[in-house]
């Protein structure tokens, strides 16, 4: 990203990025129902996007990413690293953060703008520091943390006792007792 003044402006959406928000706020107006808005593609919610529209939201959010680390991160907690695409909740929350500045800049009125200057950015750079804090400092990415309490989570044992517990629950009520405390308390 180059400097081009004072102030940077923030990249424009894709053209598809710009279509799918526009036709999903069409289809908001239009009053669809929530289960016809999901065969749309979502562009705050990647995992809901079509291939070729995530061809066009990724290169896009990298571009958002660098707008963020120019204009707004003064603090290390507040930037984002290079290596964001491999943190899903960057991912996430990124494309969320984009589409709402988006939205809001195409607003009539600064209220919406504001907005996102008093709640969707700040709230993100304090969920960042949180998450992250400087954990991957330039150049040296950071694994997953959690990495090992996920895999345990998922481990078929630990799936199958907690499936168990929710067995014991469910046939418990439907029978009329109360299910027992965990661990035989």
């Amino acid at each position: 990203m180059t400097d081009r003044g004072l102030v940077v402006p923030f990249p424009p959406p894709p053209r598809e990025i710009r279509r799918a928000l526009e036709q999903l706020r069409q289809a908001e107006d239009a009053g669809l129902e929530p289960a016809g808005l999901r065969l749309l593609d979502r562009p705050w919610d990647p995992a809901t996007c079509s291939a070729h529209l995530r061809t066009r939201l990724w290169p896009w959010l990298d571009d958002v990413a660098a707008w963020l680390n120019h204009s707004y991160a003064w603090q290390t907690t507040q930037a984002i690293p290079s290596c964001w695409p491999a943190h899903p909740h960057l991912a996430h929350e990124l494309a969320v953060l984009a589409c709402l500045r988006a939205t809001a800049a195409d607003a009539a009125a600064p209220h919406a703008l504001e907005e996102w200057h008093r709640y969707a950015l700040p709230a993100f750079h304090a969920r960042l520091a949180e998450r992250l804090g400087i954990g991957c400092p330039p150049g040296r990415h950071t694994d997953w943390p959690a990495r090992s309490w996920a895999a345990e989570y998922n481990n078929p044992q630990a799936t199958a006792a907690r499936q168990r517990l929710f067995d014991g629950d469910l046939n418990a009520t439907s029978t009329g007792h109360t299910p027992e405390a965990a661990g035989g308390q």
